[in-house]
């Protein structure tokens, strides 16, 4: 008996409606399918009506089920490989088992479908021909803004994945990384509160400060726009200027990473060497 074949399904991310027949008939047809929350798949299953044994796969069992699914499709068995919503293998463990399959000479055909990046991509009017997709952030602050320092000057639209309990916290640290930049916030993607929403960081922490976030979130941010290093203002030399015009140190540092896009938290350290305490040496 020969292998069978892993299949990458794409599902909805959110309207049922939006499963593909080609995708629901990879899932009638399949031996078995891999889900990351098998609570979540049997809704889709019962949804078109099919009856398919479960093998759970996420990302705290990846390596142990990851054998043991390779094992089935070596075994002669093919295998539907899906997530709780959209493309498996985008910010998903399923690029593991795609990876083993691979390896093991496995084929693997991709059907595709729904996926949370290209629909906000789409709805958010933001430049798209060049894009770059940032996943969800660490948890971890440190991790966290180093990131964001990282892709601060990246020029291309930045796509990120946030949860609702983080929000607020990740817009704050791009404002910081970023400055004051337009940002498109989509929530619940194709769901009945589907909200797509155009503003600022700014507007946007001011908005969720006074309203606490709900739902899954997709990040669209613009990339970075200011000039090139050799032509662009010194942000350490504006901020040491407006502070000798009789700002405070917060207010210049704010003004200066504001005219410049050079990240705040970055330049408040760098102007305080320069100072002190705020005052001029």
């Amino acid at each position: 008996m020969g292998y069978g074949k892993l299949f990458v399904v794409g599902t909805p991310i959110g309207n049922l409606s939006d499963l593909s027949p080609r995708a629901a008939q990879t899932l009638t047809e399949s031996d078995f399918i891999a889900a990351e929350d098998t609570r979540v798949t049997l809704k889709l299953l019962n949804s078109i009506g099919v009856k398919k044994p479960l093998i759970s796969y996420f990302e705290h069992n990846r390596r142990e089920k990851g054998e043991y699914i390779l094992s089935k499709i070596t075994g002669g068995e093919s295998c539907a490989l899906v997530t709780d919503a959209g493309m498996p293998a985008i910010s998903d463990p399923g690029a593991d088992l795609v990876d083993l399959c691979l390896k093991a000479g496995v084929e693997v055909t991709t059907v595709p479908g729904p996926s949370a990046v290209i629909t906000a991509l789409a709805a958010s009017g933001m430049a798209c021909g060049r894009f770059t997709f940032e996943g969800f952030l660490s948890t971890a602050n440190k991790a966290r803004r180093e990131h964001l320092q990282e892709v601060s000057r990246e020029r291309r639209t930045m796509v990120f994945y946030e949860a609702p309990h983080k929000l607020l916290k990740t817009l704050s640290d791009m404002s910081d990384a970023f400055g004051d930049r337009n940002i498109c916030i989509c929530r619940e993607l194709t769901k009945i509160h589907e909200e797509i929403r155009r503003t600022t960081l700014s507007e946007a922490i001011a908005k969720y400060e006074k309203d606490p976030p709900r739902g899954e979130f997709v990040l669209i941010i613009e990339g970075y726009a200011g000039e090139d290093e050799t032509e662009k203002p010194d942000p350490i030399s504006r901020a040491l200027e407006l502070i000798a015009e009789g700002k405070s140190l917060n207010d210049a540092v704010k003004q200066a990473s504001r005219e410049t896009s050079f990240p705040k938290n970055q330049l408040y350290s760098e102007v305080l060497k320069r100072t002190d305490g705020g005052k001029i040496k």
